[in-house]
């Protein structure tokens, strides 16, 4: 991302937010390369704001077709069939997101993720969606972020790889994490993502007996109290299966916070996990980088 300097026209379009973080700062911005990868109501409240923050590029990818539940909470597209008749999520939210800075450049990339080599990886800074041992076997250091949301629930996890301002996050036993850790942390990163080798997003109701099943014994491999993680918030997390609208703006905020910090440099990016539960009306987040030492 060095080289070029701002243009008369960015310089004058930013001139507020130079004015906050820095010429070099936007400059960073302007020059970089995102590709997001599933286009869910969290995610439009990222892409939305990174674009308003003036980012090089944005690729989406995205081959569904619309639906209710689609737009039901993705703001991106409008509620009328006649606009998104034919068109596919990234499709329309790409055309949303132009009229939002059109000094932005907003494409659509179609195709299936693992069909792509890393050659097309290379192109971009940040990726967001994407399946993390991808990024990492890239020659090119590129920032990977998560994001999930369910229901009144929603998660970001953040990969820096080498960044100068945070450690890795590591897969660590859950007897070394602090017993103060998010319960969130250990419903979603342990049970959902060990449940039967599935996603979050693939369990249903359905699997509701072998996910206690599993978080018991969970529990007790790690001495962890199951109280910690109680039967009502995994029943609550897998019955919640769509997005809900103001939880997308708080998570698709803070995550797009992150990337503007990551690629800016300027702030100390968060480590390394958010958690959002509306239950508590807060934002937790996690350092799993060195979870002995977090356990003092």
């Amino acid at each position: 991302m060095d080289g070029e300097e701002l243009t008369e026209q960015e310089t004058a379009l930013y001139d507020r937010q130079i004015r906050v973080w820095g010429a070099d700062a936007q400059r960073r911005l302007s020059k970089s390369h995102i590709l997001v990868c599933g286009m869910k109501g969290t995610v439009a409240e990222f892409c939305k704001n990174i674009v308003l923050a003036g980012v090089g590029s944005l690729t989406l990818m995205d081959d569904r077709v619309v639906t209710e539940e689609a737009w039901s909470a993705n703001f991106l597209i409008p509620p009328d069939e006649n606009v998104y008749g034919g068109k596919t999520i990234a499709e329309v939210c790409c055309d949303s997101l132009k009229d939002f800075n059109p000094m932005v450049r907003v494409s659509v990339e179609k195709g299936d993720l693992s069909s792509l080599d890393g050659e097309f990886y290379d192109k971009f800074d940040v990726v967001v969606k994407l399946i993390n041992e991808k990024c990492r076997k890239l020659s090119k250091r590129v920032a990977f972020y998560t994001v999930d949301c369910r229901d009144s629930c929603g998660e970001i996890f953040v990969d820096l790889q080498n960044h100068k301002y945070s450690k890795e996050a590591i897969s660590v036993p859950w007897r070394a994490l602090p017993r103060k850790a998010s319960k969130l942390y250990f419903a979603l990163r342990g049970v959902f993502e060990e449940a039967e080798g599935r996603s979050p997003g693939e369990i249903s109701i359905a699997d509701l007996p072998a996910v206690l099943k599993l978080k018991k014994e969970l529990c007790e491999a790690n001495a962890l109290n199951a109280s910690h993680v109680t039967d009502s918030l995994l029943e609550r997390l897998i019955i919640g299966t769509r997005e809900f609208p103001p939880v997308c703006a708080v998570v698709g905020g803070i995550l797009g916070q992150e990337v503007i910090k990551a690629i800016s440099c300027k702030g100390e990016p968060l480590k390394n996990f958010f958690f959002f539960d509306v239950m508590d009306g807060k934002g937790v987040v996690e350092d799993v980088s060195n979870p002995k030492k977090e356990s003092k």
